[in-house]
C-alpha cells in the first residue's frame, strides 16, 4: 500500500509541473492584508465595468495571488468577497490585445480605513480560518491581556493542556509546539514553564494545523500550535508594555514590552518579559489493590500538596538589513532564564482490606530547578519578485538545566511507633545542543506555484543523574539509580511541493522525506554496565489539500486534507533511569521506544468564513504517551508506545453578531476515541465520545468600555489509559480604552465558580484501581495596564528560521 500512494504522490506532482496552458489574455494580483501577509481563499470577482455583470471567479492561493485565465479583450473591474464582507469595485482597467497580461495592484484589506486598491472592512476575530490551518489572534479578546500564552492556548478551538503539560488537539496527542517556526526543543514540564513565563502581549498570532504543509517538518502526529512572536515592522520608534497583577490564593505578575526601530535599510526589534509566578496544586490519589478474585486487599490514600514559586525573564533581539530591494540579511538572538522551587508535602495512608489504618507515610520534597536557553538565529532571502525567493536559515541552540532535589520520608505504624526514614538526595544536571540549517526556494511554473528545499539537523544530549542516601549525617551512593547518558540525532530531509488554482478549484500536494539517525549509550557505574542502542530509519510523508468554491461569491468553500505524520521520543525518555517521585510512584525512562505515525484526514466546509463545520479522522500507530504500571505496591509511570488509536471529531465553529455592540464567538465538538494495545500484560480497551463547548461574548459598551463574557465545557474524556472528569469555567473582563485608545485598563475575574478541576481513573492496571483529582490556583482577580505607541507605514513581517521539530523534545525535568 505505501508504494502505490508514494507513487500516486510522485505522478501526482510531476503531472502538475508538467501542466502549462498557453492562455493568451490573463489578469493577475494578489490581496493582503494591512501588514502584507496574504489572504488566502479570498474570493476575487471579476465584473464587467459596463453593466457589473459577473464574468469570472477566482481564488486567491496561500500566498494571496490570484489568476484569471482566457478573458477576453474589454474593460472589467474586479472586487473581494472575503468572510462575511464585500468591498466597492476596483477602478476600471481595459484588457486589450491578445499576449497581454494586466497585473493588478495588491488588493489591501484594512481594518480601519481604506488603502489603495480594494479595501475590505473586517473585524478582528480571536480564531481565523484558513485552509491548512486555524490562526488564533490573542490581541483580539480583551481577556487575553496580562494573561500568559499557556492560558491563551486553554482557549483555542480544540486544544486541551493537562497539569502535566500535555496538549491535545481534537482529541489527539503528540501535539509539537514550535515557536517562529522553530520547535521550542522541550519536555512538556519545561514547555509549561516556558508557556506559563511567555506573556500573551509578544504574541503575534498562534497557528494550529492538523496537517501542516510540506516544508514544516513531519513532526506532530496530533498535528501542530506554531507561536509566531511579535516583530514591529514600522518605520521609526514603536512599540508596547504591557504589566498586570494577579491574585488568586498566591500572587503573580506578567511583564512584557516589544519595541523596534526602523531607519532606511536597517530594523532593529526586541522584546523583553519579566514574571513571578505563585502557585499550588493540591491533588488527591486513591489506589485500590485487588486479590485475584477481584475483592478488595489494601488500599492507599495520599495528599500531595505543591507549592511552586517560578521566577522568569527572557530577552530577545534582532536586526535586519536591506541590502537591496531583492536581499535581506537578518540575525536574531534570545535568552530565557527560568528559576524553579517547588515545595511537596505528600500525606499518604496504607490501610487494610477493611478499611483499617495500618501505617502512614508522611513525605516532604524540595526541589530547585534552574534552566536556561540560549538561541541565534542568520538568515538570508533573495526575493526575485512575488511568487519567487530563495530563504536560507541556520540555526544553533543550547538548553542547560540544573535540578537539586531532596526526598525526605517517615513511616509510622497505626500505633504511632516510627518504623522507616530515609533521605534521597539528587543531582540532575542537563545539557543539549542544536545545530540546524535549511534551504527554501519557491518558483512560479507556467501556472503553478513549486516550492521546494532541503534541511539537517544534529542533536547531542548530555544527561547525568546523581543520587544518594543519606542515613544519620552519612551519605552514600546510589548507584541502581545514578547514571550517565549521552544521545546524538542527526535528521536530514528534503521536500516538494507545488499549488495551483484550477477555476473554482484550488489544489496543493507536497511530498517530504525524512531520514533520522540516532544513537544513545547509558554509562555503567560498579552496579550495573554499559548499554547502548542505535536506530536508522527513513519515512516519506505525503501532503494534499483540495479546496473547492462551491457558489459564484465564493460564500461556500469546501476543503479537503490528508497528511502523514511522525512523533518521534522525546531525547530524555530514551534514557533508561529511573527515579523516584515519591515514595509509592516511579518515574523511569523507556529505551524500546518507536516513533508514532499518524494519517489525519479532515473535510471543512466554510460559510462566508465564519461559519465553519468540520469532521476529522486520524488513525495512530504506536503513539507514544505516559503509561502506568503496577509493580507490588509501586506505581511506575514511563513513557510508552499504545498499539493503535482511531480518533472521529465534528466540530462547529461560528461568530454571530445579535446586535452592533454585541458578537459572540462559540465553538462545539464532539470527539469518538478508541484507544486499543496490549500494554504490561494487561489487554487496554479504552473508547468513548466526549464533547467540548467554548464561548466568547464580546461587548462594545461605548465612552471607551467593553467587555468579555465567556465560557468552557467539557465532558468525560477518553486518552489511552485514562478517562478524566468533566471541567468547566466561566470569566469576565472589563476594559477602560484611555489615551486616544493608546492606553488601557483591564479588570479580569477568571474561573468565576472554581469549577476548572482535573482527575479521572486510571485503566488496565490488572489487580488495582486508581483515580486522581487535581485543584489549580485558577480563580483570580487580575489588573493590568497596556500602552502602545505606533507611527509609520507598515512593511512585511519576516520570521526565518531553520530549527523545527528537534526544540519540541528536550525533555528537561
Amino acid at each position: 500500500m505505501k508504494p502505490i500512494l508514494s507513487t500516486f504522490f510522485i505522478s501526482f506532482l510531476v503531472s502538475l509541473l508538467a501542466f502549462y496552458n498557453a492562455t493568451a489574455q490573463n489578469i493577475k494580483g494578489s490581496v493582503c492584508d494591512e501588514n502584507g501577509q496574504p489572504v488566502n481563499f479570498a474570493s476575487v470577482l471579476l465584473l464587467k465595468a459596463q453593466d457589473s455583470s459577473l464574468y469570472k471567479v477566482a481564488i486567491s492561493d496561500t500566498t494571496g495571488v490570484f489568476m484569471f485565465e482566457g478573458i477576453q479583450p474589454g474593460i472589467y473591474q474586479v472586487m473581494v468577497s472575503f468572510g462575511n464582507e464585500q468591498s466597492p469595485k476596483s477602478p476600471a482597467f481595459e484588457l486589450t490585445s491578445a499576449g497581454s497580461t494586466v497585473e493588478l495592484p495588491p488588493l489591501k484589506i484594512n481594518t480601519a480605513t481604506e488603502l489603495a486598491g480594494v479595501a475590505v472592512v473586517q473585524k478582528k476575530r480571536f480564531v481565523e480560518y484558513k485552509a491548512d490551518r486555524i490562526t488564533l489572534i490573542p490581541e483580539a479578546l480583551i481577556s487575553n491581556t496580562g494573561l500568559s500564552t499557556l492560558e491563551v492556548l486553554e482557549k483555542a478551538p480544540g486544544l486541551r493542556v493537562d497539569e502535566n503539560g500535555v496538549i491535545t488537539y481534537k482529541g489527539k496527542a503528540g501535539v509539537m509546539v514550535f515557536v517562529d517556526g522553530k520547535p521550542s526543543y522541550m519536555s512538556a514540564d519545561a514547555l509549561v514553564g516556558y508557556l506559563r513565563g511567555l506573556p500573551s502581549g509578544s504574541v503575534e498570532l498562534i497557528e494550529l494545523m492538523d496537517n501542516p504543509p510540506a516544508h514544516f517538518d513531519a513532526a506532530g502526529s496530533g498535528g501542530v500550535v506554531n507561536i509566531k512572536l511579535k516583530k514591529n515592522t514600522q518605520k521609526g520608534f514603536n512599540g508596547g508594555l504591557t504589566i498586570s497583577a494577579r491574585q488568586g490564593f498566591y500572587g503573580r505578575t506578567n511583564n512584557n514590552a516589544n519595541l523596534n526601530y526602523r531607519i532606511n535599510k536597517l530594523n532593529i526589534f526586541a522584546s523583553a518579559s519579566f514574571n513571578i509566578t505563585r502557585q499550588f496544586q493540591d491533588i488527591d490519589i486513591e489506589r485500590n489493590y485487588l486479590n485475584e478474585r477481584g475483592e478488595l486487599n489494601s488500599q492507599f490514600k495520599q495528599n500531595s500538596f505543591l507549592k511552586e514559586r517560578r521566577d522568569n525573564h527572557s530577552l530577545r533581539l534582532g536586526m535586519d538589513y536591506y541590502l537591496n530591494k531583492k536581499s535581506t540579511i537578518g540575525i536574531v538572538g534570545s535568552y530565557g532564564h527560568d528559576a524553579n522551587d517547588v515545595t511537596t508535602i505528600n500525606n499518604a495512608l496504607l490501610m487494610g482490606r477493611k478499611g483499617t489504618l495500618d501505617s502512614t507515610n508522611i513525605g516532604l520534597s524540595l526541589s530547585d530547578r534552574q534552566w536556561s536557553n540560549q538561541s541565534l538565529n542568520l538568515n538570508y532571502t533573495y526575493q526575485v519578485n512575488k511568487q519567487e525567493e530563495l530563504i536560507l536559515s541556520a540555526d544553533y541552540l543550547v538548553f542547560t538545566s540544573a535540578i537539586d532535589q531532596s526526598l525526605s520520608n517517615k513511616v509510622k505504624r497505626a500505633n504511632g511507633s516510627e518504623t522507616v526514614e530515609s533521605d534521597l538526595l539528587s543531582n540532575l544536571p542537563a545539557t543539549i545542543q542544536i545545530w540546524s540549517g535549511k534551504a527554501d526556494y519557491k518558483k512560479p511554473i507556467g501556472k503553478a506555484q513549486l516550492d521546494f528545499g532541503v534541511k539537517t539537523s544534529q542533536v547531542k544530549a548530555n544527561n547525568t543523574a546523581e543520587f544518594f542516601n543519606r542515613f544519620d549525617n552519612e551519605i552514600r551512593p546510589n548507584y541502581e539509580l545514578s547514571n550517565y547518558f549521552n544521545y546524538n540525532e542527526q535528521i536530514n530531509a528534503a521536500y516538494l511541493s507545488t499549488q495551483k488554482q484550477y477555476g473554482k478549484l484550488g489544489v496543493q500536494a507536497g511530498l517530504r522525506l525524512e531520514n533520522t539517525n540516532i544513537e544513545g549509550l547509558q554509562y555503567g557505574n560498579p552496579t550495573k554496565q554499559d548499554s547502548s542502542f542505535t536506530r536508522s530509519y527513513t519515512n516519506i510523508f505525503p501532503t494534499l489539500y483540495l479546496n473547492y468554491v462551491l457558489d459564484s461569491l465564493g460564500h461556500h468553500q469546501m476543503n479537503l486534507s490528508y497528511g502523514r505524520r511522525i512523533t518521534r521520543p522525546n531525547y530524555q525518555d530514551l534514557n533508561p533511569f529511573s527515579y523516584p517521585m515519591d515514595r509509592f510512584t516511579i518515574y523511569s525512562g523507556n529505551p524500546f521506544l518507536v516513533p508514532t505515525f499518524a494519517h489525519n484526514v479532515g473535510l471543512t466546509h466554510a460559510y462566508k468564513g465564519f461559519l465553519v463545520t468540520s469532521l476529522n479522522y486520524s488513525f495512530v500507530n504506536d503513539m507514544i504517551t505516559e503509561t502506568i504500571e503496577l509493580g507490588g505496591n509501586f506505581f511506575f509511570s514511563r513513557p510508552g508506545n499504545i498499539g493503535t488509536q482511531n480518533t472521529l471529531s465534528l466540530s462547529v465553529s461560528g461568530q454571530l453578531s445579535f446586535t452592533a455592540w454585541w458578537t459572540a464567538q462559540i465553538y462545539g465538538e464532539l470527539t469518538n476515541s478508541r484507544f486499543s494495545s496490549l500494554i504490561y500484560g494487561q489487554k487496554l480497551v479504552n473508547n468513548g465520545t466526549y464533547g467540548a463547548v467554548n464561548w466568547i461574548n464580546q461587548f462594545v459598551l461605548g465612552k471607551g468600555w467593553s467587555a468579555e463574557l465567556s465560557g468552557y465545557y467539557q465532558s468525560s474524556a477518553y486518552s489511552a489509559q485514562f478517562i478524566t472528569i468533566p471541567l468547566g469555567r466561566v470569566g469576565f473582563t472589563a476594559q477602560k480604552s484611555v489615551w486616544k485608545n493608546r492606553g488601557s485598563f483591564k479588570l479580569s475575574f477568571s474561573d468565576i465558580f472554581y469549577t476548572f478541576k482535573m482527575g479521572g481513573d486510571i485503566k488496565a492496571l490488572g489487580q488495582a484501581t486508581a483515580s486522581f483529582t487535581n485543584t489549580l490556583d485558577t480563580r483570580a482577580l487580575m489588573l493590568s495596564f497596556s500602552y502602545n505607541f505606533r507611527k509609520g507605514n507598515l512593511l512585511k513581517i519576516r520570521q526565518k528560521s531553520a530549527a523545527d521539530e528537534e526544540k519540541n523534545r528536550v525533555n528537561i525535568r
